[in-house]
């Protein structure tokens, strides 16, 4: 039997906690939770995701197993998954006294701005699901909107700081808004923007699933137009099954989903992380890149999983209590992006996620960086094309498995659209954009409008392992428990489980 397990890393970056060994997340169906209530000890609840995380004791592991086993079977259940913890993905501080903002002067923020003659819009709302937000800091006070503190049940978001948190959400919401108008401050990529500090992780950097879920069904319901994740944790699909739905709900509203790739230096496309690896078409998955356009030796990537790359290396920006100072990591590279995304959507905002993705890859610089693109987001580029309404495919790249298909279109085509594939024994094409994978290999799809403007697509690969498009549900048969021992468990209790099948 094959079974998938979480990935913890004993790091900085992202560890389990027994405190957690026996409390689980259980998705209900209906009116099941009643029931459910009076059986079980509840410590929090959802009702948007008919969600319960409830405490389980017994006094051996088999006892466990067995009471797991009869809630598993309860027909009120639709799943159950262990409690897990995310992290935010940020390599240990250095501060500098010096303002200078090399990220911005890199990916071109100051031609997006001259060309638009405009730095965003408080219209837009960029909700920073994090630690919360200093929202008292002089750079940041002017774009401030209301928001919530998941961790401690309260309207008080504010970033408290330790020697575990230097003051991440503070740090990340700079990067998207800081206003630009302090002297010795910084600047955000929209200067104007609506930040709304929604706060999960606590001093020590840490929070739970429910925490998390939570966070992103307020921002959605908050009228939040960008969700901006620089946190997760490396555990299966099958356990992070709340957590994918929740950014499938996102996704479903039109919230453009961007999250931070992870710390590891591994390939993402080989390694499940989340909410990074969700897969929807509303997500942006971001790499870190350095000055020279390089890789950091700590930046997880991935042509399948991961999108595009940003600035990630030492970036200037707001700490908390009136401070500047640099951090690194895919945290920093990711609020880069959404920043960039609340920009343009300021510009336009009729674009969905799955277009600004595309917009971003197909403009972005090349780079030693192994991501979707193979490349790094140029905001000048970006606007430029944006605003000249210049044709580019959506998806612009994709992975998928033989047998698989993706539809293209040909976002601002005039008229009829013809497509054509560069390597049919590879991938074919139709008159409608649906692109079907044939057998492994790499391929380009074209497409020529009316008035003669054609956009060829980054590269198409086809390879065993499916469309990275998709995502949610539940992973298939696998077991929702990191443990493997409690999974075998729960087969002698109940061998009608998935995952049993084989023992």
């Amino acid at each position: 039997m094959q079974r998938r397990v979480g990935l913890w890393v004993s790091s900085l970056l992202i560890f389990s906690s027994p405190v957690f060994a026996k409390d689980y997340v259980v998705k209900y169906k209906n009116s099941g939770d009643k029931s459910l209530r009076s059986a079980y000890h509840v410590l929090d609840t959802h009702e948007k995701g008919r969600l319960l995380k409830i405490s389980i004791s017994e006094k051996s592991k088999e006892a466990e197993a067995a009471r797991l086993a009869r809630l598993m079977a309860d027909p009120n259940v639709e799943y159950v998954v262990e409690n897990f913890r995310v992290h935010r993905f940020e390599v240990p501080p250095t501060i500098e006294t010096l303002r200078e903002q090399w990220a911005l002067t890199k990916i071109n923020a100051e031609k997006a701005w001259q060309l638009t003659g405009n730095k965003g819009s408080r219209t837009i709302k960029v909700a920073v699901i994090d630690t919360g937000i200093d929202y008292n800091h002089e750079s940041l006070k002017p774009n401030m909107i209301k928001g919530y503190n998941f961790r401690d049940n309260n309207d008080d978001p504010m970033d408290k700081t330790s020697d575990k948190n230097p003051g991440h959400g503070t740090h990340c919401a700079g990067i998207i808004g800081a206003s630009g108008k302090i002297e010795n401050g910084t600047s955000g990529m929209a200067q104007d923007v609506s930040l709304m500090p929604v706060r999960f992780l606590g001093e020590d950097g840490s929070g739970d699933l429910m925490g998390g879920v939570k966070s992103i069904d307020y921002a959605i319901e908050q009228g939040a137009q960008v969700i901006s994740a620089s946190w997760g944790a490396a555990v299966a699909r099958s356990q992070a099954t709340p957590l994918i739905e929740a950014v499938e709900r996102a996704d479903k509203a039109g919230v453009i989903f961007v999250a931070a790739a992870a710390n590891d230096g591994k390939n993402n496309d080989s390694t499940d992380m989340f909410p990074a690896n969700a897969g929807f078409p509303n997500t942006i998955t971001v790499a870190a890149s350095g000055p020279q356009d390089e890789k950091p030796s700590w930046s997880n990537f991935g042509r399948k999983t991961v999108h595009l790359a940003s600035p990630g290396l030492k970036i200037m920006s707001t700490l908390p209590q009136q401070k500047y100072g640099d951090l690194s990591g895919t945290s920093m590279a990711t609020p880069l992006v959404a920043g960039l995304v609340a920009f343009l959507k300021a510009q336009d905002p009729s674009l969905t996620g799955a277009e600004v993705r595309a917009l971003l890859q197909t403009t972005g610089v090349k780079a030693s960086i192994e991501t979707a693109c193979d490349c790094r987001i140029d905001a000048g580029a970006a606007t430029e094309a944006l605003l000249n309404k210049a044709v580019f495919l959506v998806p612009a790249a994709a992975t998928i498995a033989p047998g698989e298909n993706v539809v293209m279109k040909l976002k601002n085509a005039d008229g009829a659209v013809k497509f054509a594939s560069a390597n049919t024994a590879v991938a074919t094409v139709d008159v409608g954009g649906a692109v079907t994978a044939v057998a492994t290999g790499d391929t380009t799809i074209s497409a020529t409008d009316a008035k003669g403007r054609t956009s060829t697509s980054l590269t198409i690969s086809v390879k065993e392992g499916g469309d990275d498009n998709g995502g949610g549900g539940g992973g298939g048969g696998e077991c929702p428990l990191p443990d493997p021992a409690m999974c075998d468990l729960l087969c002698l209790f109940d061998p009608t489980l998935a995952w049993c099948s084989g023992l």
